[in-house]
């Protein structure tokens, strides 16, 4: 499973882009594209104010989540 983690290097923290794997900043569009294709299934899309974000699946766990604590 490839983590994604959100860079929160937009406007109130949001995420314009992603480290995933060991890729350190892919765009928010193009880490929306890869979950939409099934690229990472523990992920999913939702919509923010008509923009297209990455979420992590739900689960019991806070240590795997996009927007984790450094």
């Amino acid at each position: 499973m490839t983590k994604i983690i959100g860079n929160n290097d937009g406007l109130n923290g949001r995420n314009e882009s992603y480290k995933i794997g060991s890729r350190k900043n892919v765009s928010r569009p193009q880490a929306v594209r890869e979950v939409k294709a099934g690229k990472h299934p523990d992920a999913h899309v939702v919509k923010v104010n008509g923009r297209d974000y990455v979420r992590d699946n739900p689960d019991s766990s806070t240590k795997d989540n996009v927007n984790r604590n450094k």
